[in-house]
């Protein structure tokens, strides 16, 4: 039986890993068994372990899949909006230089640590890189 803040794990491990209840925990930085602890130590490390249930997350390999997923959804956002701005007002250059690379910074470091949670969670709701056994 899993509680949020007094874990207890079954010898048997077959507890229930909800792949969307994982990401939207990962969404929020926070564990993804229980949701209480932190994941990150900072803007992007990944803890050691949750402080709140005790789950081991140093066998995460994200590597550079939230750089990517961030690039590709960052891109398409700023140049489906500079078309879509040019087209519909077509304002002068100076307005794309003061907006577009604004909005692409702002955006790139709100989704990296996000998604990065996300991908830790998926690695650990599909069992992967050490997350097989849930002991922590």
């Amino acid at each position: 039986m899993l509680m949020k803040h007094d874990v207890h794990i079954d010898a048997d491990s077959t507890m229930d890993r909800s792949l969307w209840r994982a990401m939207l925990r990962g969404w929020r930085r926070r564990c993804p068994r229980c949701g209480g602890g932190p994941m990150m130590n900072g803007y992007l490390k990944v803890r050691e372990s949750c402080a709140s249930c005790g789950l081991g997350l140093k066998h995460h390999r994200a590597d550079d899949m939230p750089a990517w997923a961030t690039i590709l959804i960052v891109g398409h956002v700023i140049v489906g909006g500079m078309v879509a701005l040019e087209l519909n007002i077509s304002p002068p250059v100076w307005v794309h230089w003061a907006l577009w690379p604004a909005l692409t910074v702002a955006l790139a470091l709100l989704l990296l640590p996000r998604l990065k949670g996300v991908i830790v969670a998926l690695q650990w709701a599909w069992r992967m890189h050490g997350f097989e056994d849930d002991k922590g």
